[in-house]
């Protein structure tokens, strides 16, 4: 299989993990849009210790299981994934190369699992349904009055969209310092200094000259023109603080459909969700890139699962990289993981082939651990599957 300059494959040559493809879009991406896709908020305590807590996990391996073949399915939504891995949704995928969310869905699909379309994508809800198959699913952000966040729910919903994750989790924006040293800010700047460093990328500037999408397409004015800094400063002026939960019960009200929280960290906060009227939690610090000094969402998620679980599915997000830490979100309850920064690596390395080769990665080293754990299927995988922490030893003993 051929991913652009190098050749994919699954034994030799290429890419052969999430880190390889990040290594690639590290080369590929103007020093400002990486900032916008690596960065944390404020120390970025909580961006490290997402991808560590799935690592203080250790998994069991048993032996002589008698495991010919490995089912990685599970139920979503109401949707049959072939992996339980879905793409979170992202926003400005243009940016990082401009088949952007239309390259994410198809890939998922093709991998048989879903695209979560942010209200942020710069392609259209309407665009994405139409090019890429029907049945993904959309994430709301609730930007603006009711008026807005109705005529979005009414969009998805005429477009196809099975599924609705509304992100909670971001009331004003997080100080994402090293975005804001770039002029990736809501204001976007372009100093002599960083002019210099887009010339240094002429194939990413001749990419977005081609695909032209640098926008958020949703926001835009119908038939206007799709300019970053007009519809950034649009999201800006129509951030909601003063959202409550009557407000995310109204949003139940206007959607059919399974409805998901994304950006729940708190036990008190998922049985609120779930008695709003949500089908499902996203146990989710949004990357990292909002409150620093947050739990990690591996740690955040058990009590959750305590909470909710068995009264609503329960995701996650934040920090998963491999087919480990898979397994150890499934281990902890999870009934599927969201993936966020991973496809945007692949997608900068080669658009859609490079999405498609992450979601190859990842479920071919899922497949692998539970494998070599003797596990038969990722549904079956449970708190029995993880070996306990050992408690610190007492000093002096």
């Amino acid at each position: 299989m051929k991913l652009g300059p190098f050749t994919l494959s699954r034994t030799t040559g290429g890419p052969a993990t999430v880190e390889d493809l990040r290594a690639l879009a590290r080369r590929r991406l103007p020093a400002p849009v990486l900032a916008y896709l690596e960065n944390g908020a404020d120390e970025e305590v909580t961006l490290g210790r997402n991808r560590e807590a799935w690592r203080d996990h250790r998994v069991r391996q048993r032996v002589l299981r008698g495991v010919r073949e490995v089912d990685l399915g599970v139920r979503i939504a109401g949707t049959h994934l072939d992996l339980p891995v879905v793409l979170a949704p992202v926003g400005l995928a243009g940016a990082y190369h401009g088949s952007g969310d239309l390259a994410a869905a198809r890939a998922a699909r093709a991998a048989g699992t879903r695209s979560i379309v942010s209200t942020g994508a710069t392609h259209t809800l309407e665009e994405v349904a139409g090019e890429a198959g029907g049945g993904h699913w959309f994430q709301l952000y609730p930007w603006g009055d009711r008026e807005l966040t109705g005529g979005l729910l009414r969009r998805a919903s005429t477009a196809g969209y099975q599924a609705l994750f509304v992100t909670v989790d971001v009331p004003v924006v997080g100080n994402r310092l090293g975005e804001r040293r770039l002029g990736m800010s809501v204001e976007p700047v372009v100093t002599p200094s960083t002019a210099a460093g887009y010339a240094r990328h002429p194939r990413w500037l001749a990419m977005q000259a081609r695909y032209r999408r640098l926008s958020l397409a949703n926001l835009a004015e119908p038939g206007g023109p799709r300019r970053i800094a007009d519809t950034v400063r649009r999201q800006s002026i129509a951030m909601r603080p003063d959202l409550d939960w009557d407000d995310l019960a109204w949003m139940r009200d206007q959607w059919d459909g399974p409805m998901y929280v994304k950006g729940v960290l708190d036990p008190e906060d998922a049985a609120l969700a779930v008695r709003a009227g949500a089908d499902g939690i996203v146990v989710s610090n949004h990357g990292g890139r909002q409150l620093d000094g947050t739990p990690a969402t591996a740690d955040a998620l058990p009590g959750i699962v305590a909470e909710v679980g068995g009264r609503a599915q329960v995701l996650v997000d934040g920090g998963v990289r491999t087919g480990h830490a898979i397994a150890v979100a499934l281990a902890l309850g999870a009934d599927a993981v969201l993936i966020g920064r991973p496809w945007v690596y692949g997608l900068a390395a080669d658009g859609q082939r490079g999405v498609a080769r992450v979601l190859e990665i990842l479920d071919a080293e899922l497949r692998r651990t539970l494998h070599l754990m003797g596990v038969r299927a990722a549904a079956d995988l449970a708190g029995r599957h993880l070996v306990p922490h050992e408690a610190p030893p007492i000093p002096g003993r």
